[in-house]
């Protein structure tokens, strides 16, 4: 009866599924009677959610500000990956390669800085793929001393684990005017 209907076979496979034992299964006239509907699965139960990475990450900056409005050396580097890290900084030398060199040359900074500073951050922006992130902003620093404002450039890399945020790499600079090759220390957009 039902030999070349695909919708055949799949009747007489799920009749002969459903049968009991000891039962035999025979086409019906009309339609197969309804199945109870099954209850849906429940939803699972969410992780409660805690701050974003763009906040931990906003966190992380503000952290690293007041470190240096401290001149606190150990909150600054708090805030940088102990393995891996690479500096482009804007002082020579060129690059700061490992966690121990950049700790050196935050150091030799704020050691050489009398009084009191004032640092801020600004035009912050971050975008999070993943683990990774990278953000750029423009970091002002003030000293009492007489030529000591400077503003910079950052891009900074950061990586996640163990649920924590951490910059992997940093590029610092000021642009420079080519004609006299004199770097822009008070750089304005």
């Amino acid at each position: 009866m039902f030999r070349n209907s695909t919708i055949g076979l799949g009747l007489a496979l799920a009749l002969s599924m459903t049968a009991g034992a000891g039962a035999t299964a025979t086409a019906p006239a009309s339609a197969p009677a309804a199945t109870p509907a099954a209850k849906p699965a429940a939803a699972p139960q969410a992780a409660p959610k805690g701050p974003s990475d763009k906040a931990l990450i906003d966190a992380l900056e503000k952290r690293f500000a007041a470190g240096f409005n401290a001149k606190d050396v150990n909150a600054i580097m708090a805030v940088y990956a102990k393995e891996g890290l690479f500096v482009f900084d804007v002082t020579p030398p060129r690059e700061h390669v490992g966690w121990d060199d950049y700790k050196k040359d935050w150091q030799d900074f704020l050691g050489s800085v009398k009084g009191p500073v004032k640092f801020e951050i600004s035009d912050f922006d971050v975008a999070i793929v993943g683990p990774v992130a990278y953000g750029h902003s423009v970091q002002s620093i003030h000293t009492s001393g007489p030529d000591q404002d400077l503003v910079v450039r950052v891009t900074d890399v950061y990586r996640k684990s163990g649920g924590r945020w951490r910059i992997v790499q940093e590029h610092v600079s000021v642009p420079v005017d080519l004609a006299t090759g004199k770097g822009d220390l008070l750089s304005k957009p």
